[in-house]
C-alpha cells in the first residue's frame, strides 16, 4: 500500500499527557505508548483485522499484520493518520483478498461530502458513497475538517 501524507496539527485528539515526556524530565520511551494508544483507537472504532501491529517513530506510523480486505486496510491506515500529531502512514499491511486501491481526498475549507462527490464522481448526490466509506471515522456526513484525509472508493 506505501506512504500516506497528513497534517500533523488536524485530526482527532487520543494522545494523553503521558504520551509524551515532560520538558527537562527523564522518561520511558512514550513511542510504545503512542503505538497503544493508536491501536486502542483502531480497536475502539471496530475496525476489522486478522493481525495489527502498530510501531511509531515520531511522527510516522508503521502498519504491520494481516486484514482480510484492501477497504480494511485503508481504513486502518487512516484511523491512524488523521490522528493529530500523525504525519506519515507507512501501510505494509498485507491483504488477503487484494482489490484495486481507493484513491484519497484532502479535506480543503468550504468542502462538503457533496462537493467532493460532485468533483469525484460528477454527481453530488452519490456524497453516501464517500460517507460509507470511511464510516466509522466519519460519525455525520457533516462532520468533517479541513486537512482530513478521505477514502474515495470508485464506483
Amino acid at each position: 500500500m506505501g506512504l500516506l501524507n497528513f497534517f500533523k496539527g488536524v485530526g482527532e485528539k487520543i494522545f494523553g499527557k503521558d504520551d509524551a515526556p515532560a520538558a527537562n524530565t527523564p522518561a520511558a520511551d512514550p513511542e510504545p505508548l503512542k503505538a497503544s494508544a493508536l491501536l486502542n483507537h483502531v480497536k475502539q472504532l471496530g475496525l476489522a483485522f486478522q493481525k495489527l501491529t502498530i510501531k511509531t517513530k515520531g511522527d510516522t506510523v508503521t502498519l504491520e499484520g494481516q486484514v482480510a480486505r484492501q477497504e480494511d486496510a485503508e481504513k486502518i491506515a487512516l484511523a491512524v493518520g488523521n490522528v493529530e500529531g500523525v504525519t506519515v502512514v507507512d501501510n505494509q499491511l498485507v491483504v488477503d483478498n487484494p482489490e484495486p486501491e481507493a484513491t484519497y481526498h484532502t479535506v480543503e475549507s468550504g468542502d462538503t461530502l457533496s462537493a467532493i462527490s460532485k468533483k469525484v464522481y460528477g454527481d453530488p448526490m452519490k456524497y453516501g458513497v464517500i460517507f460509507e466509506a470511511n464510516k466509522p471515522m466519519l460519525k455525520s456526513p457533516d462532520l468533517i475538517y479541513p486537512g482530513q484525509v478521505l477514502r474515495i472508493p470508485a464506483l
